[in-house]
């Protein structure tokens, strides 16, 4: 399609008369800067959402300049005096400068063996090939001065438009003291990328305003009127064009992240122009004979085979798995007019090795049942089949699974000796269970007891080689609850095991040990999981490639589904489908993710290792706001930390984990308790220093800031909404229509039941605080379902849907219906969805109500219950990998523990490790009652504060809207009612501003998240 707009262009195309030859033009421009245009517009938004840095040299630009240049003069001024053999040929020679370039490289890097051949011999043929077309021209002599001069320009258009992937060749061609240029435009990328856009732009239309009219033409014959038929060849050539160059980029993309390079990517571009070469020798007949035709075959040959060879060595290339765009080609920006010649001199010239990676699998456990249990280990052994130990074509990750085990132990009343206890047992009789069906019957591997400072390890070899470390944690030795339990493998295996061995190496004066060392830290992950949790390998791998491609990443979050039965699991199930859709999508687009869920999520051990992350983490509580922050949301708390630090942290759709949920109301009410203050401490904490965030994390700038306050101040004001919602608010009132009284009246009706609540929750006990909940929960339900069938049937009655409340109801309703058609595997889940909207009034006004009073009370919320099992002394074991008892991990094991290390350090330097990790760390809290009270009392008084101010912001919300109720003819805004045919009715809906000012903004905040979810899709 390019070729024909060429032709079209020229002096032989006789399809457009010539007073239409600048729309040609024009057209021919549109397709050079279109890849430009779109890059632009993506790095516009890169710079809004993401922020940029400048770079300090203007080399891209100059270059760009030249580039840019070159090809207006070739597209413009050279190809449509050319016949259409001739140009589909000639673009084969833009392989001068990248064959130089492999040259030099391969010269500067001294690795003078057979590939630099190829370059060698691409440079001579495309220059025979220059030298054949010019003698083929110029021996025609009518017209001699004026072929020299379009030879010559498309000559030296040719070889500036070599120049266009200098950049692949730049990091070989450095000296080692300028390599921080490339560094710098690897980090300036964004400002690049505009630059360059921009300059491509700026010069092309230079160009093209200077050739209209020295060619003879007039800017003004492009307003002049067309004749159809010129028209719909125009559009049609043009539109095929930009098209075919956008999909076929697209394609090319996804051939290569599929491994597909040889069959699906370089065949089909090097066969793209002879399979067109019959048709166009056919069409040639037409165009302006060479004087020489026997010259033409010869320069044609000459170009083809010397681009062959420049472009060689991409045969050689061996991709990773799901490599980045920026991985395989150097310029993001695709050459729309010749798209097989740039997509082959794009890419890179040599692929970044892949680099061995290292996985810790970290679970923490705390009195899960047999069946919970058996779910996390089924889990490790389906990676162990996944990933054998000794395989060699996997061996480029190594993989270590540790489960941290809370509580493990229990006083024995005789004796007063520390037993293992019941759950201890319970996973002993998973781990043999589970055994069995992977590796068959027989005796299990290798298992090795040791007593440690911390209480006890179990060491298990798994079928396929990969080893299993169960920790079993002591309370009394050491602290307990999860996030004491993820400072223990963070500092274990990142700064025991990892920093360790290359300190030792650096005090011995090896100063490559410090370069290994952070290589090695960005190359190690750890998987943090819950005790609950079910996955499969392919999931793993989807955040190992996030964490593989992006080095600013530092930590990835897959998709969590809650498992079980009954109504409170339903309505999660569609609530956690509901954050993923659209809230986790909108967060990863707009800027990134605030919350990686602890029970699957994906960290690296460099982000962990930073400054003010793993040390900060280690903070005890030792103020009321720090118990809620800290240790009530250890996982969100984890993740602020990384992003003041600069560190991005992703979501990926496509990685699925199950976890179980809560089946009681009691229980999930507990859960969410625990949830709601520490998210809102969290995120205040966040927003708080927002102007340092910006500056600091480039994946956060100002407007997602703004983003991120809007949600936070409506998460603040959704009990008052929720009230505003029972009344049929914003719009219509509901519950005054079928009470037959004043709407004012109504709003101070649904406000009593909640009031009462609120100050119930402060004298009565947690328990009966839940049952009164689940008693208004039901009757809210039933209020619930009498407004929306009112919303259903006025908007019915009312013959509208252009209301502000229509409008709302719709956009909701259509979100949610095309979001889950959009992930057909969950799209089940929407049945859910009536549930969902019934016990709105229950999860976002007496939740919020019964969290807010209760954040006083610190305690886990779920499994809290559950005692210790196991207080009979159990039965002598069978073996050692039975043993319930410390007392049973005798000398013996130990010293064969000692004989059989699958660590690198000896037993002796890992038991003083964890002596200094738990007596500057680690230490139990002492029994201080004096401390407890303190405490207690500093909880019920930031309890009191944050009551007043969550709850009094709400009652400011709801006294504005009653106010402008009373005002509502001087103050409401009149929004024209229509019909449902767009015909104005007379008459005006009247609508107070602050509700008509949240409700647009709550329609564009959803449509904003459904946006983000296409574009994430």
């Amino acid at each position: 399609s390019f070729l024909l707009l060429i032709t079209v262009a020229g002096p032989t195309g006789h399809s457009v008369p010539p007073e239409n030859k600048a729309l040609v033009l024009l057209a021919i421009w549109g397709t050079l800067v279109a890849p430009s245009l779109l890059l632009m517009i993506k790095n516009i938004w890169k710079a809004v959402f993401f922020g940029s840095k400048l770079p300090s040299e203007h080399t891209v630009v100059s270059m760009e300049f030249l580039v840019s240049g070159g090809a207006a003069v070739l597209a413009l001024a050279a190809m449509p005096h050319l016949d259409i053999v001739t140009n589909m040929t000639i673009l084969n020679s833009v392989a001068v400068f990248s064959s130089l370039f492999q040259v030099a490289s391969r010269s500067h890097a001294r690795l003078c063996n057979s590939w630099i051949v190829a370059p060698v011999f691409s440079v001579l043929l495309i220059l025979a090939g220059h030298t054949l077309f010019l003698a083929l021209y110029l021996m025609d002599a009518e017209g001699r001065r004026e072929a020299a001069l379009r030879c010559g320009l498309a000559v030296g258009a040719t070889v500036l438009v070599s120049l266009t992937w200098w950049q692949n060749y730049l990091p070989h061609l450095l000296l080692p003291r300028h390599a921080w240029l490339t560094e710098e435009m690897q980090r300036c990328a964004v400002v690049v990328h505009l630059l360059t856009s921009f300059t491509r732009l700026a010069v092309t239309a230079c160009v093209l305003a200077a050739y209209v009219p020295l060619s003879g033409g007039a800017w003004s014959s492009v307003w002049a009127p067309v004749a159809p038929a010129v028209g719909r060849l125009l559009a049609t050539l043009a539109g095929l064009q930009l098209l075919s160059s956008v999909v076929g980029h697209w394609l090319s993309l996804a051939a290569c992240k599929m491994n597909a390079l040889r069959r699906c990517f370089l065949l089909p571009l090097y066969l793209a122009s002879l399979a067109l070469l019959p048709l166009f020798l056919a069409q040639s007949s037409e165009t302006r004979a060479p004087a020489n035709p026997a010259l033409c075959p010869g320069a044609a040959v000459c170009w083809w085979v010397g681009f062959l060879l420049a472009t060689a060595h991409t045969w050689a290339l061996r991709l990773q798995r799901i490599q980045t765009t920026k991985q395989l080609f150097v310029r993001r920006m695709y050459e729309g007019a010749w798209l097989e010649q740039g997509l082959l001199l794009n890419a890179r010239f040599n692929m970044v090795p892949e680099e061995k990676l290292t996985l810790y699998m970290c679970a923490t456990m705390w009195h899960e049942t047999f069946s919970e249990m058996e779910k996390i280990i089924i889990s490790i052994f389906r990676w162990d089949q996944f990933r054998p130990h000794d395989d060699r074509e996997v061996n480029n990750l190594t993989t270590e699974a540790h489960i941290f085990f809370d509580d493990a132990f229990r006083t024995v009343p005789v004796s007063g000796e520390r037993h293992a206890n019941q759950y201890v047992e319970d996973m002993v009789q998973v781990i043999q269970k589970v055994y069995s069906p992977f590796m068959g019957p027989g005796p299990i591997g290798d298992q090795i007891l040791l007593r440690t400072p911390y209480g006890g390890r179990l060491n298990v070899t798994l079928p396929c080689g990969n080893l299993l470390v169960v920790h079993l944690k002591d309370k009394s030795l050491i602290r307990h609850k999860k996030r004491w339990s993820q400072i223990m493998y963070m500092y274990y295996l990142l700064g025991w095991r990892l920093d360790t061995r290359f300190y030792r190496r650096w005090l011995n004066g090896e100063d490559q040990a410090q370069i290994e060392r952070e290589k090695e830290r960005k190359n190690t992950y750890i998987l943090a999981l819950d005790g609950d949790t079910d996955f499969h390998p392919p999931a793993v791998m989807l955040l190992i490639d996030r964490l593989k491609q992006y080095p600013d990443v530092g930590a990835a979050c897959g998709r969590i589904h809650p498992t079980g039965t009954g109504p409170i699991v339903w309505y999660q199930k569609f609530e956690y489908a509901l954050t993923h859709w659209l809230y986790k999508t909108a967060e990863h687009v707009l800027g990134c993710v605030l919350c990686s869920p602890g029970c699957f999520s994906l960290f690296r051990g460099a982000a962990l290792m930073d400054v003010n992350i793993m040390k900060r983490y280690t903070t005890p509580p030792t103020e009321a706001l720090h118990h809620i922050q800290y240790d009530q949301g250890e996982d969100r708390w984890l993740c602020t930390l990384m992003l003041q630090q600069g560190w991005r942290v992703e979501y990926n759709a496509a990685s699925d984990a199950y976890t179980n949920a809560p089946e009681g109301f009691k229980e999930f009410y507990n859960q969410r308790r625990r949830w709601t203050p520490s998210t809102l401490a969290n995120s205040i904490d966040l927003l708080g220093g927002s102007i340092r965030l910006a500056r600091k994390n480039r994946s956060i700038s100002r407007p997602y800031l703004l983003y991120e306050m809007f949600i936070v101040g409506s998460s603040i004001l959704i009990p008052a909404t929720v009230c505003l919602m029972v009344t049929g608010r914003p719009c219509v009132c509901m519950l005054s229509l079928l009470l037959a009284i004043d709407p004012n009246w109504a709003l101070i009706l649904a406000t009593i039941p909640p009031a009462i609540y609120l100050g119930l929750c402060f004298y009565l006990k947690a328990d009966t605080q839940v049952t009164l909940a689940a008693v208004l929960s039901v009757l809210y339900a039933l209020i619930m379902m009498v407004t929306m069938l009112t919303v259903i049937s006025f908007l019915v009655t009312d013959d509208t849907i252009f209301s502000p409340l229509a409008i709302s109801f719709v956009t909701f309703v259509m979100v949610y219906v095309v979001a889950a058609l959009l992930h057909p595997q969950e799209a089940h889940l929407i049945v859910y969805g009536l549930l969902y909207i019934l016990a709105i009034p229950s999860a976002y006004l007496l939740l919020s109500i019964y969290s807010i009073v209760n954040m006083n009370n610190v305690s886990w919320g779920t499994r809290e219950g559950a005692a210790t099992a196991g207080a009979a002394v159990p039965p002598p074991p069978r073996n050692k990998m039975e043993s319930g008892s410390l007392s049973a991990f005798s000398d013996r094991y130990v010293e064969e523990a000692d004989n059989q290390m699958m660590f690198s350090s000896p037993l002796k330097h890992e038991t003083q490790f964890w002596n200094d990790l738990t007596e500057r760390y680690l230490k139990p809290f002492p029994d201080d009652e004096d401390k407890k009270r303190e405490t207690i009392k500093s909880l019920r008084e930031l309890r009191n504060m944050a009551t007043f101010i969550y709850f009094f912001a709400n009652l400011l919300w709801l006294v504005a809207t009653f106010t402008l109720q009373l005002l509502k003819g001087a103050l409401s805004i009149r929004i024209p009612k229509y019909d449902n045919s767009l015909t104005f009715t007379g008459d005006y809906i009247l609508v107070e501003p602050v509700t008509f000012m949240f409700l647009f903004t709550f329609v564009l905040l959803v449509v904003l998240q459904f946006l983000t979810m296409l574009f994430h899709r």
